[in-house]
């Protein structure tokens, strides 16, 4: 970015000049992370709209940052695509300078620099407004940080969600999550809450059995980053919904 800066600043995704009008773009909802002992779940649906038409059924809105860290984007799906393509470059390119890693603080407030850098162009309707969730080797622990369109960082204690959805899919996760949750059921919980995500917000596509579409869900832990295969997202996916036969409104929170 600051090379872009410094010799071709046009370049950079918001400094591009835009035509006169309403633009439609494809955009991508709704991502959800919890944390569990030992690391954090990060994932995300499937559906990019364009206003009220589904732009496409399979986009992929969870990407690896680097090793221990990934990003997952909503809001203009071109332009967070890009962003998320420089982020990882910018990581790659710091840890080759530095031969060491960027700390997980340093990777979310460099993300935060990009996305003000975007500002010009939220200001017309292209936002974008990821989710960013990584294993801290120092702290040894799984942490997500959640962002507003001004680039503001927060950091998110337990489970977080951005995106159309993001309302109820928080709502599904403050009932059913648990500090002591295991990796399986930290990626079970984010996948019932992209149901119920999907099930009252229509921007936001839940498992397609008929097409063989799942959310995409990963893990990552101090061993890295890792992405759920296509046969473990169809099984948990599955196990979801026919759970969901039994009760159609989801699983409840167990009383005290």
């Amino acid at each position: 970015m600051d090379f872009l800066g410094a010799h071709s600043p046009e370049m950079l995704p918001g400094n591009r000049k835009l035509p006169e009008g309403v633009i439609e773009a494809p955009h991508g909802t709704t991502i959800v992370a919890a944390t569990f002992p030992g690391g954090v779940v990060l994932a995300g649906d499937r559906r990019a709209t364009m206003g009220n038409m589904i732009a496409q059924r399979d986009i992929e809105k969870v990407f690896p940052a680097d090793e221990y860290s990934a990003v997952g984007i909503a809001g203009t799906a071109g332009l967070a695509v890009e962003m998320v393509k420089l982020f990882q470059l910018e990581l790659e390119h710091f840890e080759k300078v530095e031969g060491t890693t960027l700390s997980l603080e340093g990777k979310a407030n460099r993300l935060s620099t990009m996305i003000r850098s975007n500002l010009g162009m939220a200001m017309q309707g292209l936002a974008v407004v990821p989710l960013f969730a990584g294993y801290d080797e120092a702290k040894e622990k799984g942490r997500i940080f959640s962002y507003d369109v001004t680039g503001g960082r927060s950091e998110e204690h337990g489970y977080a969600a951005t995106g159309s959805g993001s309302i109820f899919a928080r709502g599904s996760m403050k009932k059913l999550f648990r500090p002591d949750l295991t990796e399986e059921q930290a990626t079970t919980l984010v996948v019932q809450a992209l149901y119920d995500a999907a099930d009252d917000d229509s921007a936001t596509g839940g498992p397609d059995l008929y097409r063989h579409i799942y959310p995409i869900v990963t893990v990552i832990t101090d061993e890295g980053f890792r992405r759920l295969t296509d046969d473990e997202s169809q099984e948990l996916a599955r196990t979801v919904t026919n759970r969901r036969l039994e009760q159609p409104d989801g699983p409840r929170a167990a009383l005290l």
